[in-house]
């Protein structure tokens, strides 16, 4: 079992930065891969970034590509998503997720592990 706990959320400007963490607890993170999916009010949840098990492969939506930067640190079971010129649009709940395999997947069904969210606010 994997247990997901997001942090790194908040109110920021347009134009500005912001870096998510997900810590993991469990044994098997490290040989997941691991997604970033959002979900802002009235929408579905929505891909957002996605990394491989080893962290080689990563993969992004066009919307946030050029601007968002996944990555993981399989020592500190953490997964971050660095977030930079940041728009109105990005304004949204954020969640972790982690696959049930190693590599990238950009589908929710791809994975059975979820954070409960954390809400980013980018004010224009």
């Amino acid at each position: 079992q994997v247990q997901l706990v997001e942090s790194g959320g908040g109110l920021v400007q347009a134009g500005g930065s912001l870096r998510l963490s997900c810590a993991a607890s469990g044994r098997t993170f490290s040989s997941r891969g691991m997604g970033w999916f959002r979900q802002a009010p009235g929408k579905e949840r929505e891909f957002v970034a996605t990394i491989s098990w080893t962290g080689g492969s990563t993969a992004y939506a066009d919307s946030v590509k050029g601007r968002f930067a996944i990555s993981r640190d399989n020592a500190k079971n953490t997964v971050y998503l660095q977030m930079n010129s940041l728009k109105p649009e990005d304004t949204a709940v954020y969640y972790c997720a982690a696959a049930t395999s190693g590599g990238t997947y950009a589908y929710t069904g791809s994975y059975d592990y979820w954070g409960r969210g954390t809400q980013v606010t980018v004010s224009s």
